[in-house]
């Protein structure tokens, strides 16, 4: 198979998203972000990275790293609580009614995903054994009545055994949840039913379970319809700004009349929005895209001539939000994209462009808009048309712990 022409993977941090070839750095993406931003570690602990730092993110199964890092793009998120950590700040409400005690906070009790010893202890105890008694950790806003919000929170049984208790979600209910021995993340995400004042947090019951003894650590409420990275706040809410990716390679990296962009990417979510990865003029009128969009689970693959298409082809993926790999060939007449080793897209009419057209490659449609926001393992630019041999070999899974890691499973 031939050499790509131009190749990133998770190599390092820094201004840039670096790309290992070509090795002059014209491959190199320019990346920003305004302000601080946290990651995930090879040790499995959050971490805080610097203004303008690029993230190199580590998957977590169950607590536990799994696979290679990837690069992380996130759009502008604000965590809403104002102490995201602090619990025993008055801003988080100890509550109780019926046959219950208000919930006890001992600070800076145990170490926390960040490896250091902020974790607190919350104890719930209740004397009934109804859903009306209640013990209730919660902190109180009032939200735009019509919107999707997400709550998160780190937490961990602090006694050995798994402990039930629930979300406390607009003054009411939500999930039930079931808290191990392992630090997990839990993650509810709602449509708001009020701009009144609404309490969200954490709440024991009688009949669920009348002891809770748990750790807790990074509350987190943002608005929109999945979770991002944890933000932490301290006084008040805290925005991370979005991030970008641009301006990969120039004129002389891409062969306008023929080659392939391959991609292995995973997305944030299924959130029905147009997130593109594109080889552009810095324009919509001249591009080879593949970007998830708006319709459910799928990837559209778009090679745009003068303004006119030579390939629009929607394809439907299993599951976005699991790393698929993605390899999308331009040739006059002769287009394909293979999915995992698959041929699911071939088109045999359509123009490329002229000398010269191509000039770089973006984490966006081509124009700076619909960025992408999601997850990287790897980008390769090649500047010939691949076989559709070499095309099913660079998008098929190389072992079974490849594919494993990717599709994030455990092994036993």
């Amino acid at each position: 198979m031939a050499k790509p022409k131009l190749a990133l993977i998770p190599s390092a941090q820094g201004s840039k998203f670096y790309s290992v070839l070509p090795s002059s750095g014209v491959g190199d993406f320019d990346f920003t972000r305004s302000g601080s931003a946290t990651r995930i570690n090879s040790q499995g602990l959050i971490e805080t990275v610097g203004n303008g730092v690029s993230r190199l993110n580590y998957p977590l199964l169950d607590g536990k790293v799994v696979g290679c890092p990837h690069h992380i793009l996130e759009p502008q998120r604000t965590n809403l609580i104002t102490y995201s950590e602090d619990f025993s700040n008055s801003a988080w409400q100890k509550n109780s009614v019926g046959s219950a005690s208000a919930p006890i906070v001992t600070s800076n009790f145990a170490i926390s995903p960040n490896g250091i010893q902020n974790a607190s202890r919350v104890q719930f105890e209740i004397s009934g054994s109804t859903s009306s008694d209640r013990s209730s950790l919660e902190t109180v806003f009032a939200l735009n009545g019509s919107s999707s919000y997400t709550l998160s929170f780190y937490i961990k049984s602090n006694t050995g055994l798994n402990q039930n208790l629930s979300v406390w979600l607009n003054s009411v209910y939500g999930d039930s949840i079931t808290v191990t021995n392992e630090w997990v993340r839990v993650v509810q995400t709602f449509s708001s039913n009020s701009t009144f004042n609404r309490g969200f947090g954490l709440a024991a019951s009688g009949n669920i379970q009348q002891s809770v003894d748990v750790l807790i650590y990074g509350a987190q409420l943002e608005q929109g319809l999945y979770l991002t990275s944890y933000i932490p706040t301290n006084g008040s809410a805290v925005t991370r700004s979005a991030e970008t990716a641009t301006g990969a390679g120039d004129a002389a990296t891409f062969n306008d009349s023929e080659g392939v962009l391959m991609a292995e990417i995973s997305a944030l979510a299924d959130d029905l929005t147009n997130r593109g990865i594109a080889i552009s003029d810095g324009s919509v009128n001249n591009r080879v895209t593949m970007f998830y969009t708006n319709v459910s689970n799928a990837i559209q693959v778009k090679v745009v001539v003068g303004g006119s298409n030579s390939l629009n082809s929607y394809i439907a993926i299993s599951n976005i939000s699991l790393h698929n790999k993605f390899a999308l060939k331009y040739k006059q007449n002769d287009f394909s994209l293979f999915v995992n080793g698959f041929e699911l897209i071939t088109d045999t009419s359509g123009n490329t462009f002229s000398n010269g057209t191509l000039t770089e490659l973006a984490f966006d449609r081509g124009d700076g808009a619909e960025d992408f926001y999601g997850n990287t393992k790897q980008i390769q630019y090649y500047d010939s048309a691949l076989t559709n041999s070499e095309l099913e070999t660079l998008t098929s899974w190389v072992s079974f712990q490849d594919m494993a890691e990717g599709q994030l499973y455990t092994i036993e």
